[in-house]
């Protein structure tokens, strides 16, 4: 068994730990059903015997008496296997259904705790799928195992004591026929798995990932027309998807055949031993009917077993991909000890700090830079230097490969990332909202909000006046990362929010790219308005939006090139500073 299916089974035993009265209660009642069940053959026998077995011996009214009896014992069992199968089922649709919420929880928490990179790596609609493979392959493991496999394995034994009761003749070819078939399938079906279905799962989860890839890029489908392009290149990965998932079904077919065989072999051997014993007066003409009964019973449920053990791994393939994301370490993780950071005044610094992206070449390499409380700090440069970086640092989405972030003293790396990541608050470039109401989404900086406090921000924002023009206002649904709002409502919903937050680190990226400029005149009053009393970290291309920071850091290459402020710099005739602001003022830079 690999070890990826092994650490799928781990992962739903300790689900199933947590319904552990439901699980053992549904077991308990299946073997009482799966019994009763299986006394039908016997009773019938009895049934056969007593209609066969006395001609002449007893009168009819006698035997009429044994065989109503017999049909009421009959009746009794039906009673007690429909009840324990019901019994049995209840439980097991509340295992399946609170187990497939908390995998859900589980997954929700466990991706959510994933790092920023790690979602770089990874499309989201593969990820979505994988989360609903490992939930509904759960569902479809735990039927598998309770009214397949545990039925099989009980019948059979059952099957297998009485032939062995009725004559060792007919119980030893049975037992060796059974582990022979057992084996077998279960062996080419673990090479099928292996083999054939975990390639099919990942040129599923291709086929997936693509669709989502040109669904989420579908303006760019139009813009450059090129969907020609991209339905070939579709096509290409749902033909490798269609080539593996024949060659599965092939191998199945395949299978069943050599079944088909094994069954005919089996029945004719205990039919030949059969009809010698009946010759010998060793079997009843019942007994004869009980083994056709069993038989039958047996063969019936072997049939399926190749094809449940099959579904079985492919749903255990279908698991594993999940699975293992469950069980990759996070990249970035609170320390066992980490408290949460209360901060008092703001002042961040960077002692030493060296970083890359996993290549050899270092983004940041011994970068020390210290900003005071409150003050307001613009990072400027070419792209690659560092800037966002920096910002992306501060709020922990990566982990520094050496040295230190102080922020009010305290490593960042030892307290936790969620109080940490409330005292920053962050405007990007392109703000992604949520497909809920703007009320919603301008409380987001802080969840605790009144309405009147949203609204209140979002007047400081200049969100207000765009709000008060749609029909529900505040209930508006903005739509799916926020498409139905310009981009410059956007980016004023997420000032509203970060002014709503009231953090003490305040990061503006670009805060105001997407603004018009009769807009960016109202942003700009109501940035000054949230930077007061925060240590403000802004980047920015355009120049003319920082020449009031305190202070201008150059970088380049990872490192400090220049700092100060804009009448500093700009009087340093040979600084990047100057020929940057050049650039931009005879408008050969946007």
């Amino acid at each position: 068994m690999k070890t990826q299916t092994k650490q799928t089974i781990a992962f739903y035993l300790k689900i199933l730990s947590h319904l552990k009265a439901y699980t053992a209660v549904a077991a308990l009642t299946l073997t009482i059903g799966i019994s009763a069940g299986m006394i039908w053959p016997i009773l019938f026998k009895y049934f056969i015997d007593a209609m066969v077995d006395n001609p002449g011996m007893l009168s009819k009214e006698l035997i009429a008496t044994q065989l109503f009896h017999l049909l009421g014992f009959m009746v009794l069992v039906d009673v007690i296997e429909t009840v324990c199968w019901r019994i049995a089922t209840f439980c097991l649709i509340n295992v399946e259904s609170q187990g497939m919420r908390r995998i859900s929880n589980l997954c929700f928490d466990v991706l959510h705790h994933h790092s920023y990179n790690f979602f770089n790596n990874n499309f989201v609609g593969s990820l979505v799928k994988k989360v609903g493979r490992l939930t509904r392959a759960f569902e479809g493991i735990i039927d598998n195992f309770f009214y397949e496999l545990f039925p099989i394995a009980l019948r059979a034994v059952i099957v297998l004591s009485m032939l062995f009761y009725i004559s060792p003749r007919l119980g030893f070819p049975l037992l060796i026929w059974s582990i022979f078939f057992l084996t077998f399938n279960y062996y080419v079906s673990l090479y099928k798995v292996e083999k054939y279905d975990t390639k099919r799962v990942e040129a599923d989860t291709k086929v997936t990932a693509s669709l989502a890839d040109t669904i989420s890029n579908n303006v760019n489908l139009k813009l450059f027309s090129s969907l020609h392009y991209e339905r070939e290149r579709f096509d290409k990965v749902t033909n490798l998807w269609s080539q593996r998932t024949r060659v599965s079904w092939y191998f199945n077919n395949l299978i069943e055949t050599v079944q088909a065989v094994l069954m005919i072999i089996i029945s004719f051997i205990i039919l030949y031993f059969s009809i010698q014993l009946w010759q010998d007066d060793q079997l009843s003409v019942g007994d004869f009917v009980l083994i056709q009964g069993y038989l039958m019973e047996l063969f019936r449920q072997l049939w399926h077993f190749g094809r449940i053990i099959r579904r079985l791994y492919e749903q255990f393939a279908d698991a594993e991909e999940m699975v293992e994301i469950i069980e990759l370490p996070y990249d970035v993780s609170d320390h066992p000890k980490a408290k949460p950071i209360a901060l008092q005044h703001g002042k961040v610094e960077f002692k030493n700090v060296s970083f890359s992206y996993g290549g050899d070449k270092g983004v940041l390499k011994n970068f020390s830079m210290k900003v005071n409380p409150s003050e307001k700090v613009a990072l400027i440069g070419p792209s690659g230097g560092g800037k966002s970086t920096i910002t992306k640092l501060i709020l922990r989405l990566f982990d520094v490969e050496k040295g230190k972030i102080l922020i009010d003293g305290e490593d960042i790396s030892k307290v936790t990332q969620d109080s940490l990541r409330r005292q920053v608050a962050l405007v990007p470039q392109d703000p992604v909202l949520f497909h809920r109401t703007l009320m919603e989404n301008i409380r987001y900086g802080r969840l605790e909000a009144s309405d009147e406090e949203v609204m209140a921000a979002a007047k400081m924002a200049h969100c207000h006046e765009f709000i008060q023009t749609f029909p529900q206002k505040y209930k508006t649904h903005v739509g799916e990362r926020g498409v139905k709002l310009s981009g410059g409502e956007r980016q004023r919903v997420a000032i509203a929010r970060a002014i709503l937050s009231n953090a003490k680190i305040l990061i503006l990226d670009e805060a105001t790219s997407n603004l018009d400029s009769e807009s960016e005149h109202l942003i700009q009053d109501a940035l000054k308005n949230l930077m007061k009393q925060k240590t403000t970290f802004v980047i920015a291309h355009r120049l003319s939006t920082i020449v009031n920071m305190d202070r201008i850091v150059v970088l380049d290459g990872g490192r400090i090139v220049e700092e100060g402020s804009h009448a500093t710099l700009i009087r340093q005739k040979t600084s990047l500073y100057k020929k940057l602001w050049d650039l931009q003022v005879g408008g050969y830079l946007d």
